[in-house]
């Protein structure tokens, strides 16, 4: 779901999706396709996916955490023992924490503004997810290989719809539909395959 929704994202941001193309190629050359080993020099396109994982993370809801003292929650006495989600979606919304919460603005993570609490797409403590590495690597990859190695484009001059779908993941309501055609990079690199 987070490849579709930072493709709807993108495509919506055309200025975006150029730029991380632009910092693919300057970095990775033109003549290859992107390796797992070139993702720590793409801050770009590291942003493009914490500012995708902000708005729409994989879950809205954590895993479930118990309470291992009484204490207040949001002005709520919250007894011992009792099982806490943190919603996630709202975090990450709040506009005590990110300006305008509701807008995709890469360059909030320029300056590693999601550090602490108020960014936790994949959870936190001991029950956050323990595949968050491999997870943004892979996502990195995939996004980043997608980026390069197709001219993307939406189907009509209509912005894509991002209207989130009703579960504990938030999927989209409307699949993404787009158009892309293959960059001379592809047809170099099947031709050598």
């Amino acid at each position: 779901m987070t490849l579709e929704w930072a493709m709807s994202l993108l495509l919506n941001n055309p200025e975006a999706l150029n730029k991380v193309r632009v910092e693919i190629d300057a970095y990775a050359g033109k003549d290859k396709i992107l390796e797992e080993s070139d993702l720590p020099n793409l801050p770009y396109l590291q942003n493009v996916i914490n500012e995708t994982l902000r708005l729409f993370p994989p879950t809205a809801l954590t895993v479930p955490h118990e309470s291992s003292s009484e204490c207040k929650v949001g002005g709520f006495d919250v007894p011992c023992g009792t099982m806490l989600l943190v919603n996630t979606w709202a975090i990450h919304r709040d506009p005590k924490y990110w300006e305008d919460p509701d807008k995709f603005r890469l360059e909030r993570f320029e300056n590693g503004d999601g550090e602490g609490f108020k960014f936790i797409p994949f959870g936190f403590g001991r029950r956050g997810c323990p595949g968050t590495r491999m997870a943004m690597r892979m996502v990195g990859l995939t996004l980043g290989s997608l980026i390069k190695c197709f001219e993307w484009r939406r189907i009509s001059t209509e912005k894509i719809e991002l209207s989130e779908g009703p579960g504990i993941a938030v999927p989209k309501v409307e699949p993404l539909e787009a158009l892309y055609r293959p960059r001379e990079l592809l047809h170099s690199v099947i031709a050598g395959l």
